[in-house]
């Protein structure tokens, strides 16, 4: 059974939403960081959010930054994010994954196997 499960995925317009899920297991969910990461065909994976344990810190990078939101509910062991304005350059295969400790800087250890992500224009 996977450690981390995402969804939410699918095609949408530009200038459209969607929202990710990444269900967890205890294992990698209690006390981790969680971080949301995305792949675009012929590109380097992209790290593009993330959220520490407590939900308190939360990072994004530049380029989806306003339009993206990273959240979790600890109680349902499950990450979220909420994707706004979606742009032809966002269409990747996201990830969620989470990593030991509670902050969410450095090596992320636990992975999902994606979902993908389509904008049309």
């Amino acid at each position: 059974q996977a450690q981390l499960e995402e969804s939410g995925g699918g095609l949408v317009q530009a200038g459209g939403s969607l929202r990710l899920s990444c269900a967890a297991s205890l294992r990698v969910f209690r006390n981790n960081a969680m971080g949301w990461f995305r792949r675009a065909p012929g590109k380097e994976r992209e790290f593009i959010a993330a959220i520490s344990w407590s939900g308190e810190s939360l990072w994004y990078t530049d380029s989806v930054k306003g339009r993206f939101t990273i959240s979790r509910d600890n109680t349902k062991r499950t990450g979220y994010l909420q994707m706004n304005n979606l742009k032809p350059g966002d269409p990747a295969v996201y990830y969620c994954a989470t990593r030991d400790g509670g902050g969410w800087g450095g090596l992320y250890e636990n992975w999902g196997q994606g979902t993908q992500v389509t904008v049309s224009s």
